[in-house]
This record gives C-alpha cells, structure tokens and sequence, in this order.
C-alpha cells in the first residue's frame, strides 16, 4: 500500500480529483455535470490517437514531432479522395497507407541517415504541412457522406455514448494490453530501457523503430479522418493543433522521455488531466489565449514530474555515490 500512495498513477489520480474538485466549486457544479463530462470524454478521442502512438514510441525510446501533421494531411487526402468519387473505404485505406508512408520516412530519416529525431521529424512535420496546403489549395475541402458522418457523430444507448468513444477506448484496451501482457510489449520496454542489451538479447531495435514510427502515424491518419468526417470537411488545421496535446499526456501520465517506462493506463488519466483542466477553464469563461498559457504550463509541470520521479532519484543516486568515493 505504502508503494502504491508513491506512485505516479496514485499522484495522477489525486491531481485529477483536486482539479475536478477545484472546478466544480468555482463553476457552482457546472463542471461535473453530465453533459460537461460527455464533452471533456468526446474531446479527448484525437488526442487519445495520438497518445497512444507517441507512448509506444517514446517507452521505446523515440519521438515523433510530425504526428499532428500527419494526421492533418490523411485527413485532407481522404477528403480529396471521397470528393474525387472513391468510394469512403477505398479513401481511408489509401490515407492509411499515406499515413505509413509518413511513419517509413521518418523511421528510415534516423535509422539509415542517422538524423536526430527530434530533427528529423520536425522536418517531415513542415513537409506535410506543405503538401496539406498544396493539395487543398489551402481550402477547407467539403464532403457528403452520411456513413462516415454516423460513424463519427453517431450515438447509441439513449443517444449518450458516441461510436467513435468506443472505437477508440477499444483501442486503448487492446494497445495496453499489448505493451503490458505480451512479448512484443516487453520487447518495447526493453528496447527503450537499454537499446544494447535489446540488440544482445536477440532484438532488432532498427526493425522495431520502423514498426513503431509507422503505427504512430497510421494512429495520426486515424486521428486526422475522424476530424474530417466529424465536420464534413478537409480542414487545414486538423490535428496539426493538438499535436502536442498527445505527447504532453504521455509525459504526463507517466511515459519518461528516457525511454523504457510508463503505461497506457497513465496515459488516460493524463488525458483526463489535460481534457478536465482545459474545459474546467472554459466553463469558467477564461478567455483562449489564457488556457493556451495554462496549458503550456500544465506541460511545464509534467516534464518537471517526469525529471524528479525519473532522473531525479538516479542523480541523487549519483551524488551519493561520488560522496562516498
């Protein structure tokens, strides 16, 4: 138990209660209303996407800078491609395997060129930014399609529970599974935690790289396509805008910018950190350009969590040792 109240998930959870608990006293409740709580779960589904593919790649010992990109460019390829007269499932494979294409050349930047990937990703993010303006001719790209717009706005039980929240709660489900209970998932930890004896064990740490950066894309194009049949349309923005949003809840809920630790379930209370903070701001009416500032902040303090719960313990660590010598 005493183990347990030191944990990160223990910590992420009392942060969470604190910031529901502070919210609803200054909204007189409106924030945990059912209708609020709905949203702030509805809200959280892109930024899941691309939480769930930059945990993988950064337990693994990587980053990927281009995902909200990415995301962006599938979501205004599928477009292009329904308005075209592709019929949706031929349209969202097709960005699906754009959006592969994205993760390969990103992986191959760094693993065959020996790019740094902060760098190299960065660099692919400004590209297609690019080729999502050249492509759109830098217009909102409009669609009709009555499937896809119930597949990402449709409800059931009562008209409470949205598809798309099930979709990607699943995903959640079966991606934790995956890094916690099977081989491959400890291949990753592995791999992050000490890129040599991963290579001495038997892994390849280059063909899991790839891996890795073309999941973290494809879970981008996923991402930008349901941005795009939520509203019917190609948008410019798309994901490029919550791109970080994914990488600060993976810091957040627990995933070491070193490499080799966190988990899944971390990750969705720091989603729910970020989601419940920023809607509790907006509910209190604090104006846009504020809760940008509260969020960069909030990222602020999640690489500070991560400093003195991770590298803090091994520097202290370290000193003690140099004493002692």
């Amino acid at each position: 138990m005493k183990k347990f109240f030191r944990s990160k998930p223990f910590i992420l959870l009392m942060l969470l209660v604190l910031i529901a608990a502070f919210f609803a006293y200054r909204s007189d409740g409106m924030s945990l209303k059912l209708f609020n709580i709905r949203t702030i779960l509805n809200q959280i589904l892109i930024s899941a996407l691309l939480a769930i593919g930059a945990a993988y790649l950064m337990i693994s010992g990587n980053l990927d800078l281009s995902s909200g990109a990415t995301g962006t460019l599938c979501g205004v390829m599928m477009a292009i491609l329904i308005r075209a007269g592709v019929v949706w499932p031929v349209a969202v494979i097709l960005s699906l395997l754009l959006g592969g294409a994205v993760g390969l050349i990103n992986a191959a930047l760094i693993n065959e060129l020996n790019f740094q990937g902060f760098i190299a990703t960065m660099a692919v993010a400004s590209v297609a930014e690019g080729l999502t303006y050249v492509a759109s001719d830098a217009h909102v790209v409009k669609i009709e399609n009555e499937t896809l717009a119930a597949i990402a706005n449709g409800r059931f039980l009562d008209n409470t529970i949205p598809y798309a929240m099930i979709g990607v709660f699943a995903l959640f489900l079966i991606y934790g599974i995956v890094l916690s209970r099977s081989k491959f998932g400890r291949q990753v930890y592995l791999v992050g935690g000490n890129r040599r004896a991963a290579n001495l064990s038997g892994i390849n740490p280059k063909k899991m790289s790839y891996m890795l950066f073309m999941n973290n894309a494809m879970l981008a194009c996923v991402a930008g396509c349901l941005v795009t049949s939520r509203v019917m349309s190609g948008q410019i923005a798309g994901t490029t805008a919550q791109n970080f949003s994914g990488i600060t809840a993976a810091i957040l809920g627990g995933v070491s910018f070193g490499g080799g630790s966190g988990s899944v379930g971390g990750i969705i209370l720091g989603l729910l950190i970020i989601s419940g903070f920023s809607n509790g701001l907006t509910v209190m009416h604090v104006e846009m350009q504020w809760v940008q500032v509260a969020s960069g902040l909030l990222l602020i303090l999640a690489l500070a969590l991560d400093f003195f719960t991770s590298r803090g313990p091994a520097l202290r660590r370290t000193r003690l040792a140099r004493k002692s010598a």
